[in-house]
């Protein structure tokens, strides 16, 4: 589905700069740390992050995708190790990352959250961080983004859940206008999650 939605335009879905809840959490980005980011689709959230100085990681599935991030990644002059690989298949490194971001990575059920969220948690190193941003119930009434399904969204319950015995940072619930491509355009029902590992 991913490949049809990007091979089916020549423009970026979601343009090209990184994702505003990137911007309002710079502080995080840390030069010279290492970070992965889930799903990063064409790349705006993985190229920012090695523009900023961090060792970036994307993972991304669709091909098409895969392959504007590489022309992203030139075009502003930064390297970044783009893998191709299906997340909820195949295992990621272990304990690899000072940061893992997943920025709109909401296609996927309860069911498939959880290892999303296992396998984030994994990959962070002890007293790294987490950082997750994406859509609330609520977004369903706006429709200006994201998958038609509320059992997709975050709460603050879902979240708190899922990061049980983590030093929550920020958990944030807000509504903004959010302009990133033809992807998300509009009013948006937005969530926000920074959580550190435990050292042991």
């Amino acid at each position: 589905m991913w490949e049809d939605r990007y091979a089916s335009t020549n423009d970026f879905v979601f343009g090209k700069a990184p994702a505003q809840f990137l911007l309002d959490h710079e502080a995080y980005l840390k030069a010279g740390q290492t970070a992965l980011a889930v799903a990063d689709g064409e790349g705006r959230n993985s190229v920012y992050m090695a523009e900023k100085g961090l060792s970036a990681t994307a993972l991304e599935f669709a091909p098409t995708a895969i392959e504007r991030a590489q022309d992203l990644a030139s075009e502003r002059g930064v390297t970044v190790d783009f893998q191709q690989l299906d997340i909820l298949a195949k295992p990621w490194p272990d304990q690899t990352y000072d940061l893992v971001a997943g920025i709109f990575i909401q296609f996927v059920g309860p069911d498939g959250r959880r290892i999303q969220f296992q396998r984030m948690k994994d990959a962070t190193k002890p007293g790294g961080l987490v950082m997750l941003h994406g859509y609330r119930p609520e977004q369903l009434d706006y429709g200006t983004g994201g998958p038609p399904f509320a059992q997709n969204m975050y709460t603050e319950v879902i979240l708190r859940a899922a990061f049980v015995g983590w030093e929550i940072l920020e958990l944030k619930e807000y509504d903004r206008e959010v302009q990133e491509g033809r992807g998300h355009s509009g009013m948006s029902a937005l969530i926000d999650l920074i959580a550190r590992k435990p050292m042991h």
